[in-house]
Order: structure tokens, then C-alpha cells, then sequence
């Protein structure tokens, strides 16, 4: 296992009110993940990239013997490039395609950030931003100490990653 890895525990979970998700920093937005759906944290390292695979696609690592695409969020998402640094990281999560099948992607992020804990009613869904934002990607949006975190819809990128693949 990579040194700088985190392994997300079920004990870590706590009893707690509403769904709980892992907050990261992209392009300095906060964006959410469900925690139930984090298999792993892991600082950023070379990856075997695929050829002809979309910029977003940074490449595959093998991880315990599983094959996982990492894609690069802020590419993903049209944000402006930065070099990666001691903050980046990868966020290993799974999650079921659309087959059903269970399967692991990483996403790159800037930093993580805070567990937060959201509850339903307090979820707002995705407004529509135009062509150019891939709202798809978006389950809704929460409001956390004053800033909004847009929550990451797993599935759905899960879904794309396969298809530009």
C-alpha cells in the first residue's frame, strides 16, 4: 500500500444524522463524496497512462491487484490546470456502473478538506448552469459553514469514466 494512503474504515463512520461525505478542494470549490463510497485516500503518484485516452484520464495504477482509471476532476470539469503538489491527492472510490458491476475510479483533487454530515431536506438539487458545466456529474448541493459543496455524483462519473475509456 502506498505510504501516503488513507483507509477509509467503517468504524470511522460514528452515529451520526444524515449522510456524511468526505469535502475536497478543486480549483478552491469545495466538492463532496459520500463517504460511504471513499475505499481510499492516496497521494498523488505516476500513473500507466492509456493511450488515446481522454486529457481527464491521467492513466491506471494497480491497486492490491485491481486496475483503477484515475481521472484528473479539474480537467473533467474545465477548470483551469495547476501542477500537482504536496496537497494533491487521489480519492479512490466505487461504486456500481450502470451494469451494476462494482468498480473503483480515483479522482485527483487539490487537497481534502473535512467530513461533513448532510441531511436530505437540507440537499438542494443541481441548477442549471449552461452547456459548458457538466451538471451530470452533480447530485446536489449542500451548504457547509457558509460556502457551498457540490456533491459528487459517483455513478455518473463512474459511468463516464467508462465510456471515454
Amino acid at each position: 500500500m502506498n505510504q501516503n494512503a488513507l483507509v477509509i474504515d467503517d468504524a470511522q463512520q460514528g452515529d451520526v444524522s444524515g449522510t456524511q461525505y468526505l469535502t475536497c478542494t478543486l480549483a478552491r470549490e469545495q466538492y463532496g463524496v459520500g463517504i460511504l463510497q471513499v475505499r481510499e485516500i492516496r497521494g498523488w503518484e505516476q500513473v500507466t497512462r492509456i493511450p488515446n485516452s481522454p486529457a481527464y484520464v491521467k492513466g491506471v495504477i494497480n491497486l492490491r491487484g485491481t486496475i483503477v482509471p484515475i481521472l484528473d476532476l479539474r480537467l473533467r470539469f474545465g477548470l483551469p490546470t495547476e501542477p500537482y503538489g504536496k496537497e494533491t491527492v487521489v480519492i479512490v472510490v466505487r461504486s456500481s456502473d450502470r451494469e451494476g458491476d462494482e468498480r473503483s475510479i480515483g479522482l485527483v483533487v487539490d487537497a481534502v478538506s473535512d467530513v461533513i454530515v448532510a441531511r436530505d431536506e437540507d440537499i438542494i438539487g443541481t441548477p442549471e448552469f449552461g452547456a459548458n458545466v457538466p451538471t451530470e456529474n452533480i447530485s446536489g448541493l449542500v451548504s457547509e459553514k457558509g460556502e457551498m459543496v457540490m456533491l459528487l455524483d459517483i455513478c455518473s462519473l463512474m459511468d463516464f469514466a467508462i465510456d471515454e475509456s
